[in-house]
């Protein structure tokens, strides 16, 4: 299982992202990783499923957030204050530190300039990429 010395090294593989906070990762400006420990009113919302232990938010668009959420709620979780906004929270202890990677990299993808990841990327067409929608032209 993951634990905090794993993000350090986990983080420098993703190129430009940077430790912004004693436990805070960031790809330019944007936050990909941060420790988020629950405040007392995310404790009162859980009730008796709040988690104990090292809390992980990580960036992660609403429809794989919806999913994650559904799939894995061993793992991860969220609260009232995170609703309809893109990040998840994650039971540090309960989740692998091949799924951390992951999730990680995948929230890399979803931050990094478009250039930076194609610099990264060789220019390939990135297949966990969620694709751009397409503009409709109404008459």
């Amino acid at each position: 299982m993951a634990d905090w010395t794993d993000l350090p090294r986990l983080t420098k593989a993703l190129p430009g992202c940077v430790r912004s906070g004693p436990r805070e990762w960031r790809i330019k400006d944007k936050l990909i990783a941060w420790e988020r420990p629950l405040r007392p009113s995310d404790r009162a919302a859980l009730g008796a499923d709040a988690p104990t232990g090292p809390i992980l938010a990580v960036y992660a668009p609403l429809d794989i957030k919806e999913v994650l959420l559904a799939a894995r709620p061993e793992v991860y979780f969220t609260t009232p204050h995170f609703d309809g906004w893109p990040a998840i929270l994650i039971r540090l202890r309960a989740i692998g530190v091949k799924e951390l990677r992951e999730r990680l990299r995948r929230a890399w993808l979803e931050r990094a300039p478009k250039k930076l990841i194609a610099e990264v990327e060789g220019a390939k067409p990135l297949a966990r990429r969620r694709p751009a929608r397409r503009k409709v032209s109404r008459p």
